[in-house]
């Protein structure tokens, strides 16, 4: 199963970008052992609408179109449901064992997105009940990301 990103704002050069691309480069090498692998990660500018309501609808049209038509969307939303590393790792491999060919994980700006997509996601979940700017969530689900791959194949980095 291809795993995609999709976040509304763009990470610029820093040690915020080298530490997410540090993690998916380590799930982009571990995954494919599991059956996962990591397939494009779409930044899109935030919107300059004058509303909250216009961003997030025109933000969720980006998405659109960085979504292939039959993906398994998986929104990361602070109301979204809280699940640990080993909950999400079965998700991912239920999924993937479900013939799931593509999943987008998508990562809204900072009105959060758009009510549409909350109706089309498959799941919604949050990285705790703190809101998080959106360079560290990128951070957080790479990690996460090559978390679920260690998980998944019995290699000791997840520790309880």
């Amino acid at each position: 199963m291809r795993i995609g990103l999709f976040a509304v704002g763009r990470l610029k050069a820093g040690p915020e970008k080298d530490l997410a691309a540090r993690y998916l480069d380590r799930f982009a090498k571990s995954g494919p052992a599991v059956g996962l692998e990591l397939g494009k990660v779409a930044e899109v500018v935030e919107s300059r609408a004058s509303n909250p309501e216009t961003r997030k609808r025109e933000e969720a049209a980006l998405l659109d179109k960085a979504v292939p038509s039959d993906a398994v969307l998986l929104l990361l939303d602070e109301r979204g449901k809280a699940v640990g590393s080993e909950d999400f790792a079965e998700l991912l491999g239920r999924w993937r064992d479900a013939g799931k060919r593509d999943l987008m994980i998508a990562i809204g700006g900072a009105d959060g997105l758009d009510p549409a997509l909350h109706e089309r996601a498959d799941s919604v979940l949050c990285l705790g009940k703190m809101t998080w700017p959106h360079q560290l969530v990128r951070i957080l689900i790479a990690e996460q990301l090559y978390r679920a791959v260690t998980i998944l194949s019995g290699h000791p980095y997840h520790r309880v």
